[in-house]
């Protein structure tokens, strides 16, 4: 396809930062817009794959320890979301109650977002489970003086996570250092590695889970070279 008519389908405003990018090169801005294309296909199925991962792990912890209904049952009246501190937690859950045709936890569990179970290590949330999610992170490290590894650290880092995620869904491009034209696939990688840190924390081999899946190093190196 002529790059014209490439910048007319995708629009002058949205191919300008790729054009910068690649020095005027046409056509270099054309392979670099697909493989930005690729590189977030690949990411966001890393990142759902730890997604599924992490709402599972918790569930399995909040079950052993609060029933098999808790996301239900710490909804209503009396339950552990029903307070003025959790009200949005609660909310949600009602919400995606009301969605669900036939109830069963498990459909309760995946009808609910990636921000829902980011929110699990919020201060409140974190209290009104008992403060037991950190185990869901086994292999995390032990906190030092200088560092805290615990729910707010956890909870910071996935809203990290939540945010590529989002950027990605909104079909904002990757591949450049955040707010410049510069191609740079260091934000890519960084959340990468962020997210291979996360699953080695919870005791999941990545490597094996991801077989078949994880190209992103491949693709980084396509767009590093350029």
């Amino acid at each position: 396809m002529r790059y014209s008519d490439f910048e007319s389908i995708m629009t002058p405003a949205r191919m300008n930062r790729y054009l910068i990018a690649c020095r005027g090169n046409s056509r270099k801005a054309m392979t670099l817009y697909r493989k930005n294309l690729q590189l977030t296909q690949e990411l966001f199925t890393v990142i759902s794959c730890f997604e599924v991962a992490l709402r599972n792990a918790i569930d399995t912890k909040c079950v052993l320890t609060f029933g098999n209904d808790w996301l239900r049952d710490g909804a209503i009246g009396g339950g552990m979301f029903d307070n003025g501190k959790c009200r949005m937690t609660s909310k949600n859950i009602n919400e995606a109650m009301g969605k669900l045709n036939n109830y069963t936890h498990f459909k309760l569990v995946a009808e609910l977002g990636f921000g829902f179970w980011r929110f699990m290590f919020a201060q409140n949330q974190f209290n009104a489970t008992n403060r037991i999610l950190l185990k869901v992170f086994p292999s995390k490290p032990i906190s030092t003086p200088a560092l805290q590894y615990n729910n707010t650290y956890i909870f910071n880092q996935l809203a990290k996570l939540n945010d590529i995620r989002n950027r990605m869904a909104h079909h904002e491009p990757i591949c450049f250092l955040p707010g410049q034209p510069v191609k740079s696939t260091t934000y890519a990688r960084q959340h990468y590695n962020m997210i291979l840190q996360l699953f080695q924390w919870m005791q999941i081999n990545e490597s094996a889970l991801l077989y078949g899946l994880d190209h992103i190093n491949t693709v980084c190196n396509e767009i590093d070279n350029l």
